[in-house]
Protein backbone atom coordinates (compact mmCIF):
# COMPACT_ATOMS: atom_id res chain seq x y z
CA UNK A 1 0.00 0.00 0.00
CA UNK A 2 2.78 2.40 1.20
CA UNK A 3 4.45 1.71 -2.09
CA UNK A 4 1.15 2.04 -4.29
CA UNK A 5 0.68 5.56 -2.41
CA UNK A 6 4.15 6.50 -3.21
CA UNK A 7 4.03 5.66 -6.83
CA UNK A 8 0.70 7.92 -6.95
CA UNK A 9 2.34 10.49 -5.18
CA UNK A 10 5.48 10.54 -7.16
CA UNK A 11 3.35 10.94 -10.58
CA UNK A 12 0.77 13.70 -8.91
CA UNK A 13 4.39 15.28 -8.40
CA UNK A 14 5.51 14.96 -12.00
CA UNK A 15 2.12 16.08 -13.13
CA UNK A 16 2.39 19.75 -10.68
CA UNK A 17 5.81 19.94 -12.33
CA UNK A 18 5.26 19.96 -15.74
CA UNK A 19 1.97 21.89 -15.10
CA UNK A 20 4.15 24.58 -13.93
CA UNK A 21 5.04 26.56 -17.41
CA UNK A 22 1.93 28.15 -18.99
CA UNK A 23 1.68 28.02 -22.99
CA UNK A 24 2.07 32.08 -22.75
CA UNK A 25 5.91 30.51 -21.49
CA UNK A 26 5.47 32.63 -18.51
CA UNK A 27 7.14 30.61 -15.39
CA UNK A 28 4.43 29.67 -12.86
CA UNK A 29 7.01 27.64 -10.89
CA UNK A 30 10.59 26.42 -10.66
CA UNK A 31 11.60 22.44 -10.30
CA UNK A 32 11.68 21.21 -7.37
CA UNK A 33 14.98 21.60 -5.22
CA UNK A 34 16.04 23.87 -8.19
CA UNK A 35 17.01 27.85 -6.47
CA UNK A 36 17.13 30.57 -9.39
CA UNK A 37 18.90 33.26 -8.58
CA UNK A 38 17.59 36.57 -9.77
CA UNK A 39 19.59 39.76 -10.49
CA UNK A 40 16.93 41.95 -9.28
CA UNK A 41 13.00 42.28 -8.10
CA UNK A 42 11.53 43.36 -11.56
CA UNK A 43 13.20 40.41 -13.06
CA UNK A 44 11.66 38.01 -10.40
CA UNK A 45 8.20 39.74 -11.10
CA UNK A 46 8.38 39.52 -14.73
CA UNK A 47 9.07 35.51 -14.71
CA UNK A 48 6.19 35.06 -12.28
CA UNK A 49 3.81 37.16 -14.73
CA UNK A 50 3.85 39.81 -11.91
CA UNK A 51 3.33 43.71 -11.98
CA UNK A 52 4.85 45.55 -9.88
CA UNK A 53 2.61 45.51 -7.56
CA UNK A 54 3.10 41.76 -7.00
CA UNK A 55 0.04 41.73 -8.91
CA UNK A 56 -0.47 39.11 -11.83
CA UNK A 57 -1.57 40.55 -14.88
CA UNK A 58 -3.55 37.34 -15.55
CA UNK A 59 -5.69 36.22 -12.74
CA UNK A 60 -4.96 32.93 -11.17
CA UNK A 61 -6.87 30.63 -9.27
CA UNK A 62 -6.10 28.38 -5.74
CA UNK A 63 -7.72 26.53 -3.52
CA UNK A 64 -6.85 26.58 0.39
CA UNK A 65 -7.76 24.18 2.86
CA UNK A 66 -9.78 24.98 5.90
CA UNK A 67 -10.70 23.03 8.92
CA UNK A 68 -14.34 22.02 9.39
CA UNK A 69 -14.70 21.46 13.58
CA UNK A 70 -18.53 20.76 12.25
CA UNK A 71 -19.83 23.83 13.50
CA UNK A 72 -22.47 24.38 10.73
CA UNK A 73 -24.27 21.46 12.41
CA UNK A 74 -24.98 23.03 15.59
CA UNK A 75 -25.77 26.08 13.97
CA UNK A 76 -22.42 27.57 13.02
CA UNK A 77 -21.36 29.56 9.74
CA UNK A 78 -20.05 27.42 6.58
CA UNK A 79 -16.18 27.52 7.61
CA UNK A 80 -15.86 27.73 3.41
CA UNK A 81 -18.34 30.38 3.06
CA UNK A 82 -19.13 33.50 5.31
CA UNK A 83 -18.04 36.81 5.55
CA UNK A 84 -14.63 36.38 6.80
CA UNK A 85 -13.87 33.99 3.31
CA UNK A 86 -15.91 36.59 1.40
CA UNK A 87 -13.53 38.82 2.92
CA UNK A 88 -10.50 37.32 2.32
CA UNK A 89 -11.50 36.45 -1.34
CA UNK A 90 -12.18 40.45 -1.97
CA UNK A 91 -8.83 40.97 -0.42
CA UNK A 92 -6.69 38.61 -3.02
CA UNK A 93 -8.76 39.25 -5.97
CA UNK A 94 -8.52 42.73 -5.49
CA UNK A 95 -4.32 42.92 -4.22
CA UNK A 96 -2.85 40.02 -5.98
CA UNK A 97 -5.57 39.03 -9.28
CA UNK A 98 -5.72 35.70 -7.12
CA UNK A 99 -9.32 33.93 -7.23
CA UNK A 100 -9.40 32.18 -3.85
CA UNK A 101 -12.01 28.93 -3.11
CA UNK A 102 -11.31 27.12 0.50
CA UNK A 103 -11.55 23.30 0.91
CA UNK A 104 -13.10 21.73 3.93
CA UNK A 105 -11.01 19.57 5.87
CA UNK A 106 -12.20 17.37 8.85
CA UNK A 107 -10.18 18.87 11.66
CA UNK A 108 -9.85 16.18 13.87
CA UNK A 109 -8.81 13.34 11.31
CA UNK A 110 -6.72 15.66 8.66
CA UNK A 111 -3.30 13.58 8.28
CA UNK A 112 -5.61 10.84 7.58
CA UNK A 113 -7.88 13.15 4.74
CA UNK A 114 -5.14 15.03 3.64
CA UNK A 115 -2.70 12.48 2.87
CA UNK A 116 -5.70 10.36 0.58
CA UNK A 117 -6.52 13.65 -1.06
CA UNK A 118 -2.52 14.05 -2.33
CA UNK A 119 -2.79 10.22 -3.16
CA UNK A 120 -5.67 11.05 -5.67
CA UNK A 121 -3.99 13.96 -6.58
CA UNK A 122 -6.49 16.62 -5.39
CA UNK A 123 -5.41 18.40 -1.89
CA UNK A 124 -6.05 21.87 -1.60
CA UNK A 125 -3.28 24.20 -3.42
CA UNK A 126 -2.30 25.83 0.10
CA UNK A 127 -2.44 22.85 3.36
CA UNK A 128 -1.80 22.84 6.58
CA UNK A 129 -1.30 20.55 9.45
CA UNK A 130 -0.21 20.45 13.48
CA UNK A 131 1.46 17.18 12.17
CA UNK A 132 5.31 17.53 11.35
CA UNK A 133 5.82 13.35 10.91
CA UNK A 134 2.86 13.88 8.51
CA UNK A 135 4.36 16.13 6.23
CA UNK A 136 7.87 14.99 6.18
CA UNK A 137 6.36 12.10 5.22
CA UNK A 138 4.46 13.70 2.03
CA UNK A 139 8.17 15.52 1.35
CA UNK A 140 9.80 12.44 1.46
CA UNK A 141 7.35 11.10 -1.18
CA UNK A 142 7.84 14.26 -3.24
CA UNK A 143 4.02 14.95 -2.86
CA UNK A 144 4.56 18.32 -1.66
CA UNK A 145 6.85 21.47 -3.34
CA UNK A 146 10.13 22.17 -2.11
CA UNK A 147 9.80 25.81 -1.10
CA UNK A 148 13.05 26.79 -0.62
CA UNK A 149 13.52 28.14 -4.25
CA UNK A 150 10.92 30.56 -3.48
CA UNK A 151 11.49 31.87 -0.08
CA UNK A 152 15.45 32.40 -1.37
CA UNK A 153 15.95 35.61 -1.13
CA UNK A 154 12.28 36.44 -0.92
CA UNK A 155 12.03 39.26 1.21
CA UNK A 156 10.93 41.86 -0.78
CA UNK A 157 8.70 39.29 -2.73
CA UNK A 158 7.01 38.00 0.56
CA UNK A 159 7.09 41.01 2.93
CA UNK A 160 4.35 40.24 5.07
CA UNK A 161 5.36 36.11 5.54
CA UNK A 162 8.99 37.79 6.26
CA UNK A 163 7.93 40.28 9.24
CA UNK A 164 5.32 38.15 10.77
CA UNK A 165 7.36 34.60 10.86
CA UNK A 166 10.41 35.72 10.80
CA UNK A 167 13.88 33.89 9.23
CA UNK A 168 13.05 31.74 12.50
CA UNK A 169 10.09 30.48 11.41
CA UNK A 170 10.47 30.48 7.49
CA UNK A 171 13.55 27.89 7.90
CA UNK A 172 12.76 26.28 10.98
CA UNK A 173 12.20 22.94 9.23
CA UNK A 174 14.39 23.30 6.74
CA UNK A 175 16.58 19.98 6.57
CA UNK A 176 19.83 20.71 7.44
CA UNK A 177 21.42 17.98 4.49
CA UNK A 178 19.18 18.33 1.95
CA UNK A 179 18.16 22.16 2.31
CA UNK A 180 14.34 21.20 1.45
CA UNK A 181 12.17 23.05 2.86
CA UNK A 182 8.88 20.99 2.94
CA UNK A 183 6.80 23.56 5.30
CA UNK A 184 6.48 27.38 6.40
CA UNK A 185 6.35 27.42 10.20
CA UNK A 186 3.30 28.98 11.67
CA UNK A 187 4.12 31.29 14.39
CA UNK A 188 2.64 30.43 18.28
CA UNK A 189 2.01 33.97 20.11
CA UNK A 190 2.19 33.52 23.62
CA UNK A 191 2.92 29.60 24.14
CA UNK A 192 0.32 28.69 26.32
CA UNK A 193 -0.66 25.27 26.44
CA UNK A 194 -2.93 23.44 29.28
CA UNK A 195 -4.48 24.82 32.38
CA UNK A 196 -6.65 22.79 35.02
CA UNK A 197 -10.07 24.01 35.78
CA UNK A 198 -12.19 23.35 38.55
CA UNK A 199 -15.95 24.95 40.06
CA UNK A 200 -15.30 27.49 41.93
CA UNK A 201 -19.42 27.37 43.01
CA UNK A 202 -18.64 24.09 43.77
CA UNK A 203 -15.39 24.48 45.89
CA UNK A 204 -17.40 27.79 47.61
CA UNK A 205 -20.25 24.95 48.73
CA UNK A 206 -18.27 22.77 50.23
CA UNK A 207 -16.24 25.20 52.53
CA UNK A 208 -12.66 23.92 50.38
CA UNK A 209 -10.22 26.34 48.75
CA UNK A 210 -8.45 25.82 45.58
CA UNK A 211 -6.28 22.85 45.63
CA UNK A 212 -2.50 23.46 45.09
CA UNK A 213 -1.37 19.92 44.92
CA UNK A 214 -2.22 16.51 43.76
CA UNK A 215 -3.33 15.02 47.15
CA UNK A 216 -5.25 18.41 47.25
CA UNK A 217 -6.87 17.66 44.26
CA UNK A 218 -7.62 13.76 44.89
CA UNK A 219 -9.31 14.95 48.28
CA UNK A 220 -11.49 17.57 45.97
CA UNK A 221 -12.49 14.82 43.67
CA UNK A 222 -14.20 12.67 46.62
CA UNK A 223 -15.51 15.38 47.62
CA UNK A 224 -17.83 16.30 44.84
CA UNK A 225 -18.66 12.79 44.31
CA UNK A 226 -19.56 12.39 47.79
CA UNK A 227 -21.29 15.35 47.60
CA UNK A 228 -23.15 14.53 44.80
CA UNK A 229 -26.93 15.24 46.23
CA UNK A 230 -25.60 18.35 47.78
CA UNK A 231 -24.08 19.48 44.11
CA UNK A 232 -26.23 18.46 41.59
CA UNK A 233 -29.53 17.40 43.59
CA UNK A 234 -32.15 15.82 41.63
CA UNK A 235 -29.02 14.97 39.42
CA UNK A 236 -26.65 13.35 41.16
CA UNK A 237 -26.01 10.27 39.09
CA UNK A 238 -24.62 12.64 36.45
CA UNK A 239 -22.25 13.86 38.47
CA UNK A 240 -18.54 13.60 36.88
CA UNK A 241 -15.96 14.64 39.33
CA UNK A 242 -12.58 14.55 36.54
CA UNK A 243 -13.55 14.78 33.23
CA UNK A 244 -11.39 12.71 30.49
CA UNK A 245 -11.97 11.94 27.65
CA UNK A 246 -9.57 9.29 24.64
CA UNK A 247 -6.84 11.77 24.25
CA UNK A 248 -5.99 11.26 27.09
CA UNK A 249 -2.44 12.93 26.95
CA UNK A 250 -3.71 16.45 26.18
CA UNK A 251 -6.66 15.87 28.74
CA UNK A 252 -4.64 14.69 31.61
CA UNK A 253 -1.77 17.01 30.46
CA UNK A 254 -0.94 18.48 33.83
CA UNK A 255 -0.49 15.59 35.83
CA UNK A 256 1.53 13.85 33.34
CA UNK A 257 3.88 16.41 33.23
CA UNK A 258 4.31 16.63 36.70
CA UNK A 259 5.38 13.16 37.16
CA UNK A 260 8.52 13.84 34.43
CA UNK A 261 11.52 14.60 36.38
CA UNK A 262 12.49 18.53 36.55
CA UNK A 263 15.91 17.97 35.75
CA UNK A 264 15.47 16.63 32.45
CA UNK A 265 17.75 17.63 29.62
CA UNK A 266 16.97 19.53 26.10
CA UNK A 267 18.72 16.16 24.57
CA UNK A 268 17.08 13.71 26.91
CA UNK A 269 13.31 16.00 25.41
CA UNK A 270 14.32 15.56 21.99
CA UNK A 271 14.83 12.15 22.03
CA UNK A 272 11.47 11.20 23.68
CA UNK A 273 9.57 13.54 21.73
CA UNK A 274 8.28 11.25 18.78
CA UNK A 275 4.62 12.23 19.94
CA UNK A 276 3.66 15.52 21.89
CA UNK A 277 1.32 13.56 24.69
CA UNK A 278 4.29 12.71 26.16
CA UNK A 279 4.29 8.93 26.04
CA UNK A 280 8.13 8.29 26.29
CA UNK A 281 9.00 9.63 29.25
CA UNK A 282 10.35 9.07 32.50
CA UNK A 283 7.45 9.53 35.04
CA UNK A 284 4.40 8.58 32.63
CA UNK A 285 3.79 5.90 33.66
CA UNK A 286 2.73 6.61 37.21
CA UNK A 287 0.85 9.49 35.91
CA UNK A 288 -1.25 6.93 34.52
CA UNK A 289 -1.33 4.77 37.74
CA UNK A 290 -2.90 8.23 39.49
CA UNK A 291 -5.79 8.05 36.83
CA UNK A 292 -6.10 4.10 37.29
CA UNK A 293 -7.02 4.70 41.03
CA UNK A 294 -9.30 7.74 40.30
CA UNK A 295 -11.12 5.40 37.77
CA UNK A 296 -11.57 2.65 40.44
CA UNK A 297 -12.44 5.26 42.83
CA UNK A 298 -15.11 6.43 40.65
CA UNK A 299 -14.14 10.13 39.89
CA UNK A 300 -13.82 9.21 36.25
CA UNK A 301 -16.16 8.64 33.45
CA UNK A 302 -16.43 4.86 32.77
CA UNK A 303 -17.09 5.98 29.17
CA UNK A 304 -14.72 8.07 28.55
CA UNK A 305 -12.32 6.02 26.39
CA UNK A 306 -15.41 6.18 23.65
CA UNK A 307 -15.28 10.35 23.87
CA UNK A 308 -13.15 10.58 20.81
CA UNK A 309 -12.95 13.36 18.19
CA UNK A 310 -16.33 14.77 17.17
CA UNK A 311 -18.02 12.71 20.52
CA UNK A 312 -19.68 16.31 22.03
CA UNK A 313 -20.33 14.42 25.42
CA UNK A 314 -17.95 15.85 27.69
CA UNK A 315 -18.44 19.28 26.43
CA UNK A 316 -22.20 18.61 26.97
CA UNK A 317 -21.99 17.94 30.51
CA UNK A 318 -19.81 20.76 31.61
CA UNK A 319 -22.31 22.96 30.30
CA UNK A 320 -24.93 21.47 31.87
CA UNK A 321 -23.05 21.67 35.37
CA UNK A 322 -22.13 18.12 35.72
CA UNK A 323 -18.49 18.35 35.50
CA UNK A 324 -16.38 19.40 38.58
CA UNK A 325 -12.95 19.26 36.94
CA UNK A 326 -10.96 19.31 33.65
CA UNK A 327 -7.75 19.82 31.67
CA UNK A 328 -7.61 21.13 28.65
CA UNK A 329 -6.52 24.03 26.54
CA UNK A 330 -5.48 27.17 28.84
CA UNK A 331 -8.86 29.36 27.65
CA UNK A 332 -10.95 26.38 26.98
CA UNK A 333 -14.38 27.09 29.01
CA UNK A 334 -14.24 30.48 28.17
CA UNK A 335 -14.30 30.10 24.30
CA UNK A 336 -17.58 30.48 22.14
CA UNK A 337 -19.11 33.45 23.32
CA UNK A 338 -22.55 32.46 23.57
CA UNK A 339 -22.54 29.03 22.86
CA UNK A 340 -19.52 28.14 25.11
CA UNK A 341 -19.07 26.37 28.48
CA UNK A 342 -19.21 29.05 30.73
CA UNK A 343 -22.00 31.09 28.95
CA UNK A 344 -24.32 27.43 28.96
CA UNK A 345 -23.26 27.01 32.10
CA UNK A 346 -24.29 30.56 33.26
CA UNK A 347 -27.83 29.79 31.91
CA UNK A 348 -28.00 26.62 33.02
CA UNK A 349 -26.70 26.68 36.15
CA UNK A 350 -26.13 30.43 37.28
CA UNK A 351 -23.72 33.01 37.26
CA UNK A 352 -21.99 32.23 40.14
CA UNK A 353 -21.33 28.80 38.66
CA UNK A 354 -17.63 29.28 36.95
CA UNK A 355 -14.72 27.17 35.87
CA UNK A 356 -11.55 28.92 37.53
CA UNK A 357 -8.06 28.31 36.78
CA UNK A 358 -6.00 26.40 39.43
CA UNK A 359 -2.08 25.29 39.96
CA UNK A 360 -2.09 22.06 41.49
CA UNK A 361 0.14 19.36 40.27
CA UNK A 362 3.96 19.87 41.77
CA UNK A 363 6.62 17.84 40.25
CA UNK A 364 10.17 16.56 42.05
CA UNK A 365 11.12 20.08 42.41
CA UNK A 366 8.14 21.76 43.87
CA UNK A 367 7.31 23.10 41.03
CA UNK A 368 4.05 23.47 39.12
CA UNK A 369 5.71 23.10 36.15
CA UNK A 370 4.66 24.06 32.27
CA UNK A 371 5.83 22.51 29.39
CA UNK A 372 5.52 25.51 26.73
CA UNK A 373 6.28 25.64 23.06
CA UNK A 374 8.70 27.90 21.41
CA UNK A 375 6.78 30.46 18.62
CA UNK A 376 8.48 28.12 16.35
CA UNK A 377 5.83 25.44 17.26
CA UNK A 378 2.18 25.39 15.35
CA UNK A 379 0.99 24.56 12.19
CA UNK A 380 2.92 23.78 9.23
CA UNK A 381 2.17 25.29 5.72
CA UNK A 382 2.55 23.38 2.96
CA UNK A 383 2.22 23.17 -0.86
CA UNK A 384 1.43 19.75 -2.58
CA UNK A 385 3.16 19.18 -5.82
CA UNK A 386 -0.76 19.05 -8.01
CA UNK A 387 -0.56 22.94 -7.34
CA UNK A 388 0.47 24.58 -10.04
CA UNK A 389 0.72 27.96 -8.89
CA UNK A 390 3.15 28.01 -5.83
CA UNK A 391 3.79 31.50 -6.44
CA UNK A 392 0.17 32.42 -5.84
CA UNK A 393 -0.09 30.20 -3.41
CA UNK A 394 2.74 32.08 -1.33
CA UNK A 395 1.31 35.26 -1.91
CA UNK A 396 -1.61 34.42 -0.47
CA UNK A 397 0.24 33.10 2.50
CA UNK A 398 1.66 36.49 2.31
CA UNK A 399 -1.30 38.48 2.59
CA UNK A 400 -2.67 36.20 5.31
CA UNK A 401 0.00 37.09 6.72
CA UNK A 402 -0.12 40.85 6.99
CA UNK A 403 -0.33 42.23 10.30
CA UNK A 404 -4.19 44.27 9.40
CA UNK A 405 -5.27 41.60 8.03
CA UNK A 406 -4.51 39.50 11.04
CA UNK A 407 -5.95 41.88 13.20
CA UNK A 408 -9.24 42.01 11.40
CA UNK A 409 -9.66 38.15 11.08
CA UNK A 410 -9.02 38.12 14.77
CA UNK A 411 -11.24 41.15 15.53
CA UNK A 412 -13.98 41.46 12.83
CA UNK A 413 -16.16 44.85 12.40
CA UNK A 414 -15.70 47.39 14.82
CA UNK A 415 -18.62 48.46 16.45
CA UNK A 416 -20.25 44.79 15.56
CA UNK A 417 -17.50 41.85 17.11
CA UNK A 418 -15.28 44.45 19.10
CA UNK A 419 -15.19 47.91 20.14
CA UNK A 420 -12.37 49.97 21.10
CA UNK A 421 -12.22 51.20 24.46
CA UNK A 422 -11.02 54.36 26.26
CA UNK A 423 -7.54 53.14 26.90
CA UNK A 424 -6.49 51.42 23.79
CA UNK A 425 -7.53 47.86 24.96
CA UNK A 426 -10.49 45.87 22.46
CA UNK A 427 -12.82 43.99 24.25
CA UNK A 428 -14.64 41.56 22.09
CA UNK A 429 -17.90 41.50 21.15
CA UNK A 430 -18.52 37.90 19.66
CA UNK A 431 -21.22 37.23 16.75
CA UNK A 432 -24.43 34.53 17.53
CA UNK A 433 -23.20 31.49 15.59
CA UNK A 434 -25.75 31.80 12.83
CA UNK A 435 -24.45 35.07 11.89
CA UNK A 436 -22.18 35.44 8.58
CA UNK A 437 -19.31 37.20 11.18
CA UNK A 438 -19.31 34.07 13.58
CA UNK A 439 -15.66 32.83 14.15
CA UNK A 440 -15.74 29.47 13.63
CA UNK A 441 -12.18 28.83 15.11
CA UNK A 442 -10.86 30.55 18.75
CA UNK A 443 -9.90 34.16 17.24
CA UNK A 444 -10.19 32.66 13.31
CA UNK A 445 -6.99 31.28 13.53
CA UNK A 446 -7.81 28.82 11.00
CA UNK A 447 -7.27 31.72 8.26
CA UNK A 448 -4.92 32.88 10.06
CA UNK A 449 -2.57 30.17 9.41
CA UNK A 450 0.72 31.83 9.84
CA UNK A 451 -0.02 33.14 13.13
CA UNK A 452 -1.84 31.13 16.63
CA UNK A 453 -3.00 32.80 19.48
CA UNK A 454 -4.57 36.38 20.93
CA UNK A 455 -1.48 38.58 20.09
CA UNK A 456 -3.51 41.78 18.83
CA UNK A 457 -0.45 41.85 17.00
CA UNK A 458 -1.56 45.78 16.45
CA UNK A 459 -0.56 46.90 20.42
CA UNK A 460 2.32 47.57 21.45
CA UNK A 461 1.41 48.42 25.51
CA UNK A 462 1.81 44.96 27.30
CA UNK A 463 -0.69 46.52 29.56
CA UNK A 464 -3.28 47.42 27.19
CA UNK A 465 -2.34 43.88 24.95
CA UNK A 466 -2.96 41.51 28.76
CA UNK A 467 -6.04 43.81 29.29
CA UNK A 468 -7.64 43.35 25.53
CA UNK A 469 -6.74 39.34 26.67
CA UNK A 470 -9.01 39.56 29.62
CA UNK A 471 -11.69 41.64 27.41
CA UNK A 472 -11.20 39.06 24.50
CA UNK A 473 -14.39 36.97 25.96
CA UNK A 474 -17.67 37.12 25.89
CA UNK A 475 -19.90 36.23 29.02
CA UNK A 476 -16.70 35.70 30.48
CA UNK A 477 -15.55 37.75 33.93
CA UNK A 478 -12.19 39.06 32.96
CA UNK A 479 -10.81 37.71 36.16
CA UNK A 480 -11.28 34.14 35.11
CA UNK A 481 -8.87 35.42 32.19
CA UNK A 482 -6.50 37.06 34.12
CA UNK A 483 -6.44 33.83 36.23
CA UNK A 484 -6.01 31.30 33.23
CA UNK A 485 -3.46 33.74 31.64
CA UNK A 486 -1.15 33.45 35.58
CA UNK A 487 -1.79 30.01 35.87
CA UNK A 488 -0.79 28.87 32.36
CA UNK A 489 2.34 30.36 32.33
CA UNK A 490 3.35 29.60 36.25
CA UNK A 491 6.61 27.85 36.33
CA UNK A 492 6.65 27.60 32.93
CA UNK A 493 9.82 26.04 30.73
CA UNK A 494 10.10 26.71 27.16
CA UNK A 495 11.25 23.83 24.84
CA UNK A 496 13.68 24.30 22.33
CA UNK A 497 13.45 23.87 18.89
CA UNK A 498 15.85 21.11 17.54
CA UNK A 499 16.00 20.11 13.84
CA UNK A 500 18.00 17.45 12.52
CA UNK A 501 16.31 16.30 9.38
CA UNK A 502 13.58 13.98 8.75
CA UNK A 503 13.69 10.82 11.17
CA UNK A 504 13.45 7.95 9.05
CA UNK A 505 12.11 5.14 11.31
CA UNK A 506 9.20 7.39 12.56
CA UNK A 507 8.04 7.41 8.70
CA UNK A 508 4.64 7.33 8.24
CA UNK A 509 3.74 5.97 12.15
CA UNK A 510 2.68 9.17 13.27
CA UNK A 511 -1.09 7.90 13.72
CA UNK A 512 -0.26 4.65 14.32
CA UNK A 513 1.72 5.58 17.73
CA UNK A 514 -1.40 7.81 18.24
CA UNK A 515 -3.54 4.65 18.02
CA UNK A 516 -1.84 2.50 20.11
CA UNK A 517 -1.13 4.99 22.69
CA UNK A 518 -4.71 6.32 23.38
CA UNK A 519 -5.17 2.07 23.88
CA UNK A 520 -2.70 1.54 25.65
CA UNK A 521 -4.08 4.35 28.09
CA UNK A 522 -7.50 3.28 27.95
CA UNK A 523 -6.92 -0.28 28.73
CA UNK A 524 -4.26 0.61 31.53
CA UNK A 525 -6.62 3.23 33.03
CA UNK A 526 -9.63 0.81 33.63
CA UNK A 527 -7.48 -2.27 34.56
CA UNK A 528 -7.75 -3.52 37.98
CA UNK A 529 -5.45 -1.68 40.43
CA UNK A 530 -3.26 -5.67 40.93
CA UNK A 531 -3.38 -5.64 37.43
CA UNK A 532 -2.24 -2.21 35.97
CA UNK A 533 1.12 -3.14 36.06
CA UNK A 534 1.38 -5.91 33.63
CA UNK A 535 -1.48 -4.50 31.21
CA UNK A 536 0.66 -1.14 30.72
CA UNK A 537 4.14 -3.02 30.37
CA UNK A 538 2.79 -5.38 28.16
CA UNK A 539 0.99 -2.75 25.60
CA UNK A 540 4.38 -0.03 26.55
CA UNK A 541 7.00 -3.06 25.33
CA UNK A 542 5.02 -3.53 22.04
CA UNK A 543 4.79 -0.03 21.34
CA UNK A 544 9.03 -0.20 22.20
CA UNK A 545 9.61 -3.27 19.89
CA UNK A 546 7.19 -1.65 16.89
CA UNK A 547 8.39 1.92 17.41
CA UNK A 548 9.88 3.25 20.53
CA UNK A 549 12.95 1.80 20.23
CA UNK A 550 14.08 2.68 16.90
CA UNK A 551 12.75 6.02 16.90
CA UNK A 552 14.88 6.63 20.17
CA UNK A 553 17.96 5.28 18.54
CA UNK A 554 17.87 7.51 15.17
CA UNK A 555 16.94 10.54 17.54
CA UNK A 556 19.97 9.88 19.81
CA UNK A 557 22.65 9.62 17.18
CA UNK A 558 21.37 12.56 14.81
CA UNK A 559 21.44 14.78 17.90
CA UNK A 560 24.96 13.96 18.57
CA UNK A 561 25.45 13.93 14.53
CA UNK A 562 23.88 17.69 14.67
CA UNK A 563 24.80 19.06 18.25
CA UNK A 564 27.66 17.03 19.50
CA UNK A 565 27.85 15.55 23.13
CA UNK A 566 25.58 18.15 25.27
CA UNK A 567 22.55 17.68 27.36
CA UNK A 568 21.50 21.90 27.15
CA UNK A 569 20.80 23.38 23.91
CA UNK A 570 21.87 27.64 24.05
Amino acid sequence: MKKFLSILLTLAMCAGVFAGCGSDGVIRGVSLGEVIEYASLAERLEAYGLDENRRFIEPRSITVEVFDRENAANGGTDPTNNAYTDWIKEGLLRDHNIIVEFVRVHRWTEADVIVNLLAAGSAPDVCYSYNINAVNTYGRMDAIWDLNPFMHNSEELFPNIWETLGRTNIFQNQDPQTNHLWMLEGMNYGGLRLNTFVREDWLEALGMDAPTSEAEFEAMLIAFRDNAELLLGSDADQMVPFNLAQDVGWQAGLLIESYIPNDITDREWYITDFHDRRMFRTGVKEAIRVLNRWYNDGLIDPDFALYGPGNDTPEDRKKAGFVGAFIHNWDYPYRGGEQGITAELHRNVGEHANFIAVDTFLNDAGLHRKFLPTTTADRKIFLPSTNTEPVASLLYVDWISRPEVILYLQTGEEGLTHEIMDNGAIRIIPAPAHDPMFMNSPRNIDYTIGYNGNGFINIDDQRVKTLSLALGYAEVPPRLIEAAFAAGTNDGRTTKAVNVGIIESEDGLSNTLRDRMEALWATSIVASPEDFDSVYDAAMDNIMINIGNASIAERTEKFAEFYGDVDWLP
